[in-house]
């Protein structure tokens, strides 16, 4: 009974922890039509390129900053500028936007999760 029992109580909690993860983690398409990975990381929500031209580079840390948006910073892949970063969960599209010289130069895009 007792070798039974651990895999399935393992199963519920790998299911307990996913159950509970913020909806903004997962793969995500950018608008470019690269696939960016979010996971957590220490507290923060880190975003990481999967497939592209840049795949493999690290492009952002955000923070919840209240119930579907977020805070952080982005890093322009192309450019390798990093901008002061929001985005805002609606449904199935994040939508980020970054801005440098506080908030007068600022460039936006909607992801959509996969």
């Amino acid at each position: 009974m007792f070798r039974k029992l651990v895999p399935a109580a393992a199963a519920l909690l790998f299911l307990c922890g996913t159950a509970f993860a913020d909806p903004i983690v997962g793969n995500w398409r950018t608008q470019a039509g690269a696939t960016a990975h979010i996971s957590s990381c220490g507290g923060s929500f880190c975003i990481q390129l999967k497939t592209g031209k840049f795949a493999g580079k690290s492009i952002g840390k955000f923070k919840a900053a209240g119930e579907s948006s977020y805070t952080g910073s982005i890093t322009d892949p192309e450019s390798d500028k990093t901008y002061s970063g929001k985005g805002a969960l609606a449904g199935s599209k994040l939508k980020m936007s970054g801005c440098v010289l506080g908030g007068l130069i600022c460039r936006s895009q909607t992801w959509t999760k996969l």
